[in-house]
Order: structure tokens, then C-alpha cells, then sequence
């Protein structure tokens, strides 16, 4: 009985200085624009696994550290009405409705339309390059090409995915790799189901109003 005490304080030891040693490298990193969630879990054999990339679907993940989430821009501009006529431009040109890439941008970017990701994602629809090249956005952060480009890739995506936009949301945010690796699932990345519930809550609040 004093033997597995002692066995299970001497677990509870190293944990402790694995999650302090791991957080006191974290905080003494030199401060950069890319920031990543930290999370971690216990396997089988009782190893301790820290993970910005929560991606073993059984594995019973504890956020320890959270992302400090930026966005640099050269201009502030949160005025949700500004853009309503390209919205409603481009909702009318790939059948989408307004309140959604209203929720959309919200969400991305709070209507900055020269925000900056620490990930690199641009603009008021926070298209990543390889996306802004292959829908043909030359300037990402004129607002009628970043609103016209983001609303092709939501119906690109609405129907790839058969109008579910639970799925096509999930795959704006996290890529339609994580999507089908997950069996065409949300993934279970906290930010990603966390996107989706705020898109959606938006959406909601803009369809009412």
C-alpha cells in the first residue's frame, strides 16, 4: 500500500515538472506572430504528451495553454454595415445569404478589412494565400475581392459538402483534409468547434435582424 502510494506521488512529481518545464519553455520562446494552443494527455502507459495538434481522436485532451489570438492590421475598421452592398453583390452571385458571410466575416475578421492572422490569413474573409491564388484574389485586402473570393470558397464548399453547412463551415476554418480525416465530421480541434458555434451565433443574430 506504501509501495503504490509512493509510486503514485512519484507520478504526480514528474507530472507537475513536465507541465511546469513545458510552460517555462513556452513563456521564454521570443515573441512571434504564430501562436498554438496547448494541449495534453496521458496514453495508456501513463506518458504525458504535449500536443499543439490535437489529432488522436482517442486521446482525452486538457487545454493547459491558450493561444493568444491577434490580429495586426494598418487600419481598424469594425463597421458592419460598410461592406453591405458588395455582401449583397456576392451573396446574389453564388446563392448564399447575406446574413451568412456577414457571419462569416464577423467571425474571421470583425469587419477589419486589413486584418492579419498570426497563421497569415488576410483580409475581412481571412483568406490564406494558396486559397486568395487559387479563387483568383489579387489583393486580399480590397474589400470587394476578399468578400467575392471568400463568398465563391463558402459555396464551393456548401456544395462540396451537400448543402451541410455545419461541414462547410468546419472545412473554412480547418480545411477539407481535417474534415475527411475525421469521416467527414467536424474535427475536434477546440478552435474549429468553437468557429463553428460563433459563425453559426452570428448567423442567427444577422438573420433576425
Amino acid at each position: 500500500m506504501i509501495h503504490h502510494m509512493k509510486n503514485n506521488y512519484s507520478k504526480i512529481f514528474l507530472f507537475g515538472r513536465v507541465v511546469l518545464l513545458a510552460l517555462f519553455v513556452l513563456l521564454c520562446l521570443p515573441a512571434v506572430p504564430s501562436h498554438a494552443d496547448i494541449f495534453k494527455y496521458v496514453d495508456e502507459d501513463g506518458v504525458i504528451h504535449l500536443t499543439n495538434v490535437p489529432s488522436n481522436p482517442k486521446a482525452k485532451y486538457v487545454l493547459i495553454m491558450k493561444e493568444k489570438r491577434i490580429l495586426f492590421s494598418r487600419k481598424i475598421n469594425v463597421d458592419s454595415a460598410a461592406y453591405d452592398k458588395i455582401i449583397r453583390r456576392a451573396a446574389g452571385k453564388f446563392n448564399l445569404d447575406v446574413a451568412l458571410i456577414k457571419a462569416v466575416i464577423k467571425a474571421e475578421s470583425n469587419f477589419n478589412h486589413q486584418a492579419i492572422s498570426p497563421k497569415g490569413a488576410k483580409g475581412l474573409m481571412q483568406l490564406m494565400p494558396q486559397t486568395a491564388s487559387a479563387l483568383n484574389v489579387d489583393d486580399v485586402f480590397h474589400p470587394g475581392d476578399n468578400i467575392f473570393g471568400g463568398a465563391r470558397y463558402l459555396r464551393y464548399l456548401l456544395n462540396l459538402y451537400r448543402g451541410d453547412l455545419t461541414l462547410a463551415l468546419a472545412a473554412y476554418n480547418a480545411g477539407e483534409g481535417a474534415v475527411a480525416k475525421y469521416n467527414y465530421n467536424v474535427p475536434p480541434y477546440p478552435e474549429t468547434q468553437n468557429y463553428v458555434r460563433r459563425v453559426l451565433s452570428f448567423y442567427e443574430s444577422y438573420s433576425k435582424s
